[in-house]
């Protein structure tokens, strides 16, 4: 029996993946890296900052290390705070998802997002009441597509990880939460449906996750 939700964030709730491709777009533009739209959701849709710095250095060859790193991610985070500044990131039907939702589960988000960012977005769209817990980048050993971030979830939700509910957007956040002992839905906000197939279910708006639709996956 499905007891609790983990919603994914930018993806899902929040439109922001491509507020973020435009972020690394202008830090990495200043080391002479072009990062390009069908790269970024081929190959790094789904890692949290610090992955997608360490992966593009990787496939770029040049050298990154700690202290770099860490002005990157600072520097992609001021550039991503005015961006999101600039007005509301719901996608449509989330409001009403997440209200109908937390009248029937206790909800929690496990997300490869800054906590600053997700909080900001909740905020902008008065849904951070209905969150007991926010997992975010940096709260876990490691990030999707490792299993660590919704195994927290399930810590905090103090349930059993079959009696959890990961939503989706991407084959990375999937593969993290089926490989914690999650049941999977996925929406096709950002991947198309034969890219999601390892989800359990999947989606094509916000508008179809309902609490019967949970329960029926039981």
């Amino acid at each position: 029996m499905i007891k609790a939700i983990v919603f994914d964030f930018d993806g899902v709730l929040a439109d922001s993946e491509p507020l973020h491709l435009r972020a690394y777009q202008e830090v990495l533009a200043a080391l002479g890296v072009t990062l390009t739209r069908d790269a970024y959701y081929a190959h790094y849709l789904g890692y949290d900052d610090e992955g997608v710095f360490t992966t593009v250095a990787a496939a770029q060859g040049f050298e990154l290390d700690a202290q770099r790193l860490d002005a990157l991610i600072t520097e992609k985070g001021r550039v991503f705070d005015g961006i999101i500044e600039s007005g509301d990131l719901l996608y449509p039907g989330a409001v009403s998802c997440v209200e109908r939702m937390a009248a029937a589960f206790p909800l929690g988000i496990a997300s490869g997002a800054l906590r600053h960012e997700i909080e900001a977005i909740l905020r902008g769209g008065r849904l951070n009441h209905y969150f007991r817990f926010i997992v975010a980048s940096g709260d876990t050993p490691e990030s999707k597509p490792a299993a660590d971030p919704y195994r927290r979830a399930v810590e905090l939700h103090a349930v059993a990880p079959s009696e959890c509910l990961a939503i989706e957007d991407s084959r990375w956040g999937i593969e993290s939460a089926k490989a914690a002992g999650l049941s999977c839905v996925a929406i096709t906000n950002t991947y198309p449906r034969d890219q999601l197939a390892l989800a359990d279910r999947v989606i094509g708006s916000l508008d179809e996750l309902t609490p019967a639709f949970a329960e029926a996956l039981s």
